[in-house]
């Protein structure tokens, strides 16, 4: 019998598939930002898949920031758990966020202020 001829397939051993959020070392999935970003082009133009990678990272980094801001809250309000009033405050505590995030969070509540006036160890009135 004369030997097989080697193919291309035979050659290269299939190796199991590796997601790109698994190559890129992120958490947040970077093939599904990727469909909503060519999803989202008003003309039928091609989406770099680097830019896939980078808008994930950003929204990643941003989450990653707003959760930790949140569980601070909710541990120096003794809580466990985090509320939308945590995110409130963590959002409006922080300058750049509040700068970033214009949106109204159902349930946060407000930013707790008394104004300087009403307090009684101020300037007292004859």
């Amino acid at each position: 019998m004369p030997p097989k001829p080697v193919t291309k397939s035979d050659s290269k051993k299939r190796s199991k598939a590796i997601s790109k959020s698994l190559r890129s070392g992120l958490q947040f999935p970077v093939g599904r930002v990727h469909r909503h970003l060519k999803k989202q082009s008003s003309t039928s133009r091609r989406v770099a898949a680097t830019s896939a990678v980078y808008s994930a990272a950003i929204l990643e980094y941003l989450t990653a920031e707003v959760l930790e801001l949140a569980g601070n809250a909710s541990k120096d309000l003794k809580m466990k758990r985090i509320t939308p009033r945590h995110l409130q405050l963590a959002i409006r505590g922080d300058e750049e966020l509040d700068s970033l995030i214009k949106a109204t969070i159902a349930g946060g509540g407000v930013m707790p202020h008394i104004h300087k006036s009403l307090f009684q160890g101020g300037k007292k009135h004859k």
